[in-house]
């Protein structure tokens, strides 16, 4: 199967993107003349379902507001070969968009990140510079490996990739769920640089970045805990067991001088902690089981699919 007889899917999650949506679906219609492009509008209040619609996009509708949602929604919903996944602010390069599908399809990935290069000061702001290197280090930190940028909402994926994630995030954390469901399963993933651009006059971000950083950070705290339990409540056990020895060691010392235990209660604490220091340990034992079956099965679902181009077997 070649490029020409692919099924490609640019899929456009959007709320209140009036000012944009139109140039969005209209660069990447020049790009991709073959694509099928979606717009799932969430909840707008403007007339962004209205412009899509007359720009030549598929539009639906999907009620539960966040990011997670809408692209939990497309990923059920859409059947293609390759997907693209957008935002519908105007800030990503669409002519980009046949150079990350080359790159998937040659090097037979399941998907490719598009690494934001600002094209100025106003793109991307300080915060969120400096938010998404912290992520991303984070992330190198407790996975092994990280991507350049973790928070890109510009990604090209295989079908085999879409149809076997099991998307769980609400917002903007979504990104940071993708990230780390390719890590895990040790997929072939890629990076290629696109131009960034600042918002057009009118748009606005809707992306908190305090609030959507708390989020992200904590949905990383907890993929950590899901996906490498063994190591969290290994990091939490040795962390309890610390304070229980330097809390025993003056009892001890005092007993062994004078065969008494005048700090009962400071005995009992630090007996107490080491107990909860030994469940910690013992659950991150059971629980690395647990994941190790779950990874299985996701692994499992993932070969399941055929590779996108393949010729059915006769």
């Amino acid at each position: 199967m070649t490029l020409a007889q692919m099924k490609i899917a640019v899929l456009v999650p959007c709320h209140n993107e009036e000012s944009t949506i139109g140039k969005v679906i209209t660069d990447f219609r020049d790009a991709l003349p073959g694509a099928d492009i979606y717009v799932y509008e969430n909840n707008c209040v403007d007339r962004t379902a209205e412009i899509a619609s007359s720009c030549g996009a598929i539009v639906r509708t999907e009620r539960s507001q966040g990011k997670g949602h809408v692209v939990r929604r497309m990923f059920a919903d859409i059947d293609a070969d390759i997907y693209i996944l957008v935002d519908g602010d105007a800030t990503y390069d669409a002519s980009s968009a046949p150079r990350l599908i080359g790159k998937l399809i040659a090097e037979h990935l399941d998907m490719v990140v598009g690494v934001r290069v600002d094209q100025s000061e106003e793109a991307y702001r300080r915060g969120h510079r400096a938010g998404n290197r912290m992520l991303t280090g984070l992330l190198a930190l407790i996975f092994g490996r990280a991507f350049r940028d973790v928070l890109s909402g510009y990604r090209v994926f295989s079908r085999r990739f879409v149809k076997s994630f099991p998307a769980l995030s609400s917002g903007f954390e979504i990104e940071t769920e993708l990230s780390v469901h390719a890590l895990e399963l040790s997929l072939p993933i890629g990076e290629m640089e696109t131009p960034y651009f600042e918002r057009p006059t009118g748009s606005y971000s809707k992306l908190n970045t305090w609030q959507d950083g708390l989020r992200i950070l904590l949905t990383m705290l907890k993929l950590y805990r899901s996906e490498r339990p063994l190591h969290f409540f290994a990091w939490v056990a040795a962390g309890l067991a610390t304070v229980s020895v330097v809390l025993a060691i003056p009892i001890v010392v005092t007993f062994l001088e004078t065969g008494l235990v005048p700090r009962l209660p400071t005995a009992v604490l630090s007996m107490g902690l080491m107990i909860m220091a030994m469940l910690s340990a013992s659950s991150g034992l059971i629980l690395d089981t647990v994941t190790r079956g779950r990874r299985e099965m996701k692994r499992l679902a993932y070969l399941a699919l055929g590779v996108a181009g393949a010729s059915p077997r006769s």
